[in-house]
């Protein structure tokens, strides 16, 4: 008996020890928390936490200035739920990650571990928030005055840097590796062992980043339309569009039974949109609470934004409008998104894509592009570019950040067939650095790809990460 006492005591030491070295080998560090309401409302039947996490808004400056990053802890009521909590965190990047946790709450996700919303630092409810309308307002004045917009974007990015500059906000603290230290303080703050992270599009490849700066506490990564941080967006986007396109074209020859209007509609849509470069439109607009009547000058540019941001499911029939000169129907309400509402990049999304994406990126292969798909020259698809980075002029983020690497943790990754942002192609990417990962594709869906069956093999991965999923539809292939 005592022989068995002093084994007890010996392995309790051991344990005691081996998970103090545990602590100091993970990183992050345990910040303060304050009690804050929660932003976001929550089934009052739940319990739910809700607080800021202060951390240093650039921890390259011992200059002791903080900020404060709001989360929702949504609790399981199950008596038995699992230790490792599911942590969820917004794409965009800038967008609001906090209303996710009503979502949550009313999902099955929540049946068997809690849920955990955090708001990236610069976005919504984040204390600061990299919102001012310097930017948007110049995008609205180079529409009401006809001004050449790409000059009126670099104008009201200098004013908006000076303004947030103005308030003390030291803009080269918002960036990929800051909110990967963000992430794992949380972690270590909230003492969570053990933790599924999940986000989509470019928190898709922030949580890869997470696991890439310390994956002891991560069990798994579930991911939707993830941008992996390897990959340069910027160069890629317009053959992502081109390939998203020739996907729905294939579908629409198809599937299609009224040839007149959409037969050809690869071929026509290419000569259409390439005969119209450099081409002006106009069309009259009165702007609300006006009775003077503006004329509206818009080019191809814009016609192509419309159709970069009309579900794909209704481009083919817009694509055809378009061809045949009825604009109207599409460019009266985005020239209202465009005169009349917050519109353009936030401060946040802003710093991020240039920190990540611009700092790495080459002119010469989006030129290259530009040759192969010369209907989409001299468009922006993504609404951060070179000229605005070279005003916004943020450090990048640290090299090792833009590698892949290998892991054998878990991961589920999902994407549609016709997203036109970022391809299939990512998650094959994605698969090979992490061999027990499994892929989802799925044929009718875009960028995001979610809904109930997504939730359903969220649930099936959660509780058995390596167990091979299986769809029962042929719209959904697990590979």
């Amino acid at each position: 008996m005592l022989m068995n006492h002093v084994r007890k005591v010996a392995l309790a030491a051991v344990l005691h020890w081996a998970s103090i070295l545990l602590a100091q080998a993970q990183i992050g560090v345990v910040r303060k928390l304050e009690t804050c309401p929660c932003p976001v409302k929550i089934d009052s039947s739940f319990r739910t936490r809700c607080a800021y996490l202060i951390v240093p808004e650039n921890r390259k400056k011992n200059n002791g200035k903080t900020i404060k990053l709001p989360f929702i802890l949504v609790e399981s009521k199950n008596p038995h739920k699992k230790k490792d909590p599911l942590l969820y965190t917004a794409g965009g990047p800038g967008g609001s990650s906090l209303g996710w946790a009503r979502g949550a709450s009313q999902s099955p996700l929540i049946n068997d571990r809690d849920c955990i919303a955090f708001e990236q630092r610069g976005t919504h409810f984040a204390v600061p928030n990299l919102w001012s309308n310097e930017l948007s307002d110049a995008i609205s004045e180079s529409y009401r005055k006809n001004l050449d917009k790409d000059s009126m974007v670099v104008v009201g990015v200098k004013r908006y840097k000076k303004a947030l500059e103005a308030k003390g906000i030291d803009l080269a603290g918002y960036n990929t590796d800051e909110t990967v230290s963000d992430i794992h303080d949380l972690l270590a703050t909230l003492r969570i062992d053990s933790v599924n992270l999940t986000g989509g599009s470019y928190s898709g490849g922030l949580m890869t980043a997470v696991l890439q700066r310390d994956p002891s506490r991560i069990r798994s990564l579930i991911l939707d339309s993830p941008l992996p941080t390897f990959v340069p967006i910027d160069e890629d986007e317009p053959a992502n569009f081109a390939e998203s396109l020739n996907v729905l074209f294939r579908n629409v020859e198809r599937d299609s039974t009224d040839t007149a209007r959409y037969g050809h509609l690869k071929a026509k849509f290419e000569q259409y949109f390439t005969a119209i470069d450099g081409k002006k439109f106009s069309m009259p607009y009165i702007a609300t609470g006006s009775t003077d009547t503006l004329r509206i000058e818009y080019t191809r540019s814009d016609l192509l934004d419309i159709l970069v941001n009309t579900q794909m499911k209704h481009v083919p029939y817009a694509i055809t409008d378009m061809i045949t000169g009825n604009h109207d129907r599409y460019i009266q309400p985005y020239l209202v998104r465009k005169l009349e509402r917050e519109n353009g990049p936030s401060g946040m999304r802003i710093s991020v894509y240039c920190a990540d994406q611009q700092a790495y990126h080459s002119e010469k292969v989006l030129q290259q592009l530009y040759d192969i798909y010369p209907y989409l020259r001299g468009y922006h698809i993504n609404d951060v570019y070179r000229a605005m980075c070279d005003c916004w002029n943020v450090p990048p983020i640290k090299p090792e950040t833009k590698q892949p690497f290998y892991s054998t943790k878990p991961a589920l990754l999902a994407d549609g067939e016709l997203d036109n942002a970022v391809r299939p192609l990512y998650i094959d990417m994605m698969h090979h650095y992490m061999p027990n990962s499994q892929r989802l594709l799925f044929r009718n869906k875009a960028h995001g790809v979610g809904g109930a069956d997504w939730n359903r093999f969220m649930q099936q991965f959660l509780n058995n990460p390596y167990q091979k999923l299986i769809s029962d539809k042929p719209e959904i292939v697990v590979c």
